[in-house]
Parts: structure tokens; sequence; C-alpha cells
């Protein structure tokens, strides 16, 4: 019987194979019962003490989520899923990008204090302050199809425009046969607050088409023949950048995602790759 929030048999069969295996030691509890009771949990964004009997003893789902999301499983699960449809041909590379704001609990924000980073966790724990309190951004690029390729985790009050590189470079979708993994768009599609000099000018570097509107002073500043040539804008490419506003909307159906309950950033980057895992694996 599978019960609410936790996988199906499809879902599991796909998933499994991903998923490491020990080779020696004692017994532990079931992959498919500790994976539940994680998707359980960002899903309901309860406290992991307060997990269910059913799923094992909480300090086991704690831990084993800990380590796969420092050892980057859940990362190079979803890249696998990624290679599999790109060689099916299931994935549109016209890829949009944009960001999303999340208000940091009161047990997340206990760890704003800088200094307290270890290892790839950031200093600050990717956590901000702007206008809604302790904050973490989302910076998410999904392909055209609505599913997320590559996402990136920064304080909430860090602006779009200076992460897009850092997020298009986290793009990497492996070849199920020989070559180098995919890493460039086709197209790649933002809202004006992308639109700066230098992320024009890497884009046109690496040879990636692009549809960006231009901000209003942004035009206002361009007199005569010194201001250079308007960036071309196709507004019937532009109307599909809602599918990336979907995604997100996807992601947040996940409570523990909607609110961030982790105290670093590393945690969070994981529950958010786990979910963006689920949206794979129901879509293929």
């Amino acid at each position: 019987m599978v019960r609410r929030h936790e996988l199906t048999d499809q879902e599991w069969e796909l998933l499994a194979p991903l998923i490491p295996r020990a080779a020696t030691g004692r017994p532990r509890v079931s992959d498919r019962q500790v994976i539940n009771g994680m998707v359980y949990k960002i899903r309901t964004g309860i406290s992991w003490r307060d997990l269910p009997e059913r799923y094992g003893p909480w300090q086991t789902v704690y831990t084993r989520f800990r380590r796969y999301g420092l050892d980057g499983v859940f990362t190079r699960a979803l890249q696998q899923i990624q290679a599999r449809a790109d060689a099916a041909g299931d994935i549109d590379w016209l890829v949009q990008i944009d960001s999303t704001i999340v208000r940091a609990h009161q047990h997340a924000a206990a760890t704003g204090r800088k200094g307290g980073g270890a290892g790839d966790e950031p200093d600050d724990h990717a956590l901000g302050r702007s206008r809604g309190g302790l904050t973490t951004k989302v910076h998410l690029a999904c392909d055209g199809q609505g599913r997320p390729l590559a996402l990136l985790i920064t304080p909430g009050q860090r602006h779009d425009s200076i992460c897009a590189q850092a997020l298009l470079d986290r793009i990497r979708v492996p070849r199920t046969g020989p070559g180098r993994p995919r890493r460039r768009p086709d197209h790649v599609i933002a809202d004006n607050a992308y639109s700066s000099r230098d992320f024009r000018s890497y884009l046109r570097r690496h040879g990636i088409a692009h549809t960006i509107p231009e901000k209003v002073d942004q035009q206002r500043h361009r007199r005569g023949s010194r201001g250079g040539r308007p960036p071309g804008f196709n507004r019937e490419t532009y109307r599909r950048r809602n599918l990336v506003e979907r995604c997100f909307n996807r992601l947040k159906g996940f409570r523990g995602i909607a609110t961030r309950y982790e105290k670093t950033a590393t945690s969070y980057e994981a529950a958010v790759t786990l979910a963006s895992l689920l949206l794979w694996a129901r879509s293929v």
C-alpha cells in the first residue's frame, strides 16, 4: 500500500538504481523506507524528530539525508535522469532562468551568524536579510517543459544578474555514451532583472541565443549611434517564460521548500534537489 507523500512503485523503480547501497556492514533500514521518510519530511515540512515511526528511527533518516546531501547523491541521480531524457530527445533546450525568495523559519535562522561554514557550506549559510526578514533565494534553470536543469542557493538579497552565469555553469547533463556532458542551452529566456551588459556578453561569447527584455533606463540612456544597436527581443518566445514560474509553483508545493527549515545551505539545497528529482521522475 502506497501512502500519501510516498514514492509509487514506478518512481521507486526509476530511483532505486541511482541510490548507493552499502556493500558490507550490518543490515540497515530499507532504502525505500528511508527515502520515503525524506520525501514525507520535505512534503509536509515537519521536524525530523516528528517523522512517523513507519520510516524507522528519525536519526537514521536524517543522517542518511545529510550524508546524501554532502556526497552529492541527489545531484548525481538528477543528472542521470536528465541524461536518459536527453538521450531520448526529451529535453527542450529552450532554457528559462529565474529566482524566488524563500522565508527562513526561526529554526533555520539560528545559524545566521557568519563564520560557521565548513567544507562546501558557505559562511553565511545562504541566509540573507531582505524586506521579508531572513531569507534564502533559489535560482533555477528549467528546460522547455518546465523541469529543473540546475539550481543555485544564495542569500535572499543577492541580485539575479550576479548569479546568472554561475547558474548556467551548473547545467551539466551527462551523455549516455562517450562525449562530454552537455552544458550549453540552445536559447535562454529571462526577465529584465538579467538585462546586464556582462550577462549578455557572456551569452554571446558562448554562442547562446537569448530573449531578455531591456530595462527602461537602459533604453533611455541609449543615445545616437554611440549607444549601440538595441538587443533583439521576440515577444512570442518570451511568453514561454511562464514555464519557470510554474516550475517554482510545483517545487513550492513541498512545504519544506516553500519555507526553509534546514539550518545549513547544503541540507536545504539537497531538499530542493530531491524535490526536483521527484518532478523529473513523475514526468518521464
